[in-house]
């Protein structure tokens, strides 16, 4: 009984968990659309009175770049990536869980792997700047890759640890969804 309670308990806190970091990832998407949506009507605004900003077009590319890895850290924490749900959910529920293990530690290993590499090019970087901002390094630019590969393996990470403690098929008390959670 105690052992089924504190199981409950763990899990209640990382769901809890979960979305306080889903929230503060979509703040932090959030922003950084604003902060693109701003970026570009200056950019049409400037140049329509022929006064083109210079930094415009990079810094566009930098904050598309930047939404793009931050929000597949969003999706990774939702469950919103692409996945074939109909193919899982036609093994058994034993399959499926297994299935969904294996998924879960490639996605995993791979961000770990995406991570450090990002990680190993920032020193190369660091002299390197922005063309447009010349006091814009570059290694502040590419970090979002070890950034976003973290924070993906943290979401990554919660989700593995629904599909361990997953002890009955969907429908039960201890079931999880196990084909939403492959990419």
């Amino acid at each position: 009984m105690a052992l089924a309670r504190n199981r409950a308990a763990l899990i209640a806190a990382l769901a809890s968990f979960r979305a306080r970091y889903g929230r503060a990832l979509e703040w932090l998407v959030g922003a950084l659309m604003v902060a693109l949506f701003v970026e570009v009507t200056l950019g049409v605004v400037f140049r329509a009175v022929g006064q083109a900003l210079i930094w415009y077009d990079e810094l566009a590319s930098v904050l598309l770049a930047w939404l793009t890895f931050y929000g597949a850290a969003l999706a990774s924490v939702r469950r919103a990536h692409i996945g074939c749900p109909e193919l899982v959910e036609a093994l058994s529920w034993r399959a499926r869980r297994l299935l969904s293990i294996v998924a879960q530690i490639i996605v995993i290993a791979f961000f770990v792997l995406l991570g450090g590499v990002g990680a190993s090019i920032l020193p190369i970087l660091a002299t390197d700047s922005m063309v447009s901002l010349s006091w814009v390094p570059m290694s502040v630019v590419q970090s979002v890759i070890p950034i976003s590969a973290a924070l993906i393996v943290v979401a990554e990470i919660t989700h593995l640890f629904d599909l361990l403690v997953a002890n009955e098929p969907l429908g039960g008390s201890g079931g999880v969804a196990l084909a939403d959670g492959l990419h």
